[in-house]
């Protein structure tokens, strides 16, 4: 039995291009897909939100007004959307996109009824994005979309092992890892980890985060079987 049987997967642009930085690196692709595989194959029930920063990050344009520029963001996590697709797809899974923003032809229009009939039948929904709206990021997507289909955790897929006292990226030294941390700690602290309207939304529903490096193969299996992997933030 799994310990978290319905989980909201968030993954990171970056985290899917690799080395490369930008774009898609293929065999990050198959290595995560296949982890969600043996996740599925045990009885999980998975949905995903992807994020499109591997291909475009609206607070680093320039060029544009902040809603051309976050709108131009949700396309791009549509793209990433249709590649952990159809590699899913080609090993066995149904997988099904649903967009905040409808593409016809193409992608189906998100609604509530749809995803919670989908998830019941152990298919795999991605999340395309967003919330469909400027202003908020893809983790705060993720939190609402957890809370929307009542995923036992929100598990938050990184570059990293967990939530540090500082930004990792910016602070190796005398930098500390927490084990268990409470959602209340990481907005009063200020630790940048997700979006403090993500950690709100997850402390005012009563909804668990798991901050992991995805990179590291059968990660995700590991969290659903309770074993002791990233930091688990939990609300007060």
């Amino acid at each position: 039995m799994l310990k978290y049987k319905k989980v909201l997967l968030k993954l990171s642009g970056e985290f899917l291009a690799g080395k490369n930085k930008l774009g898609i690196d293929p065999n990050v692709i198959s290595s995560i897909c296949e982890d969600i595989s043996f996740c599925l194959k045990s009885g999980a029930e998975i949905g995903i939100v992807v994020g499109g920063g591997n291909f475009w990050r609206g607070r680093d344009n320039k060029c544009s007004d902040k809603t051309k520029s976050d709108t131009a963001g949700m396309l791009a996590t549509l793209m990433n959307s249709l590649i952990i697709s159809d590699k899913l797809n080609s090993i066995g899974h149904i997988c099904t996109i649903h967009s905040s923003i409808e593409i016809k032809n193409a992608i189906s229009c998100y609604t509530h009824e749809k995803i919670i009939k989908i998830l019941d039948k152990n298919k795999v929904i991605i999340f395309g994005c967003g919330l469909g709206i400027p202003f908020f990021s893809t983790d705060t997507a993720a939190a609402f979309r957890a809370v929307e289909i009542n995923a036992d955790i929100l598990l938050k897929g990184t570059n990293v092992d967990g939530i540090y006292e500082f930004d990792p990226k910016k602070n190796l030294d005398n930098n500390r890892i927490y084990k268990k941390i409470s959602l209340n700690d990481i907005i009063s602290k200020n630790i940048s980890v997700m979006d403090a309207s993500a950690v709100a939304l997850c402390r005012e529903n009563n909804m668990s985060i798991c901050v992991f490096n995805v990179g590291r193969s059968g990660s995700i299996y590991k969290i659903l079987n309770g074993e002791d992997v990233g930091t688990y933030a939990f609300p007060d």
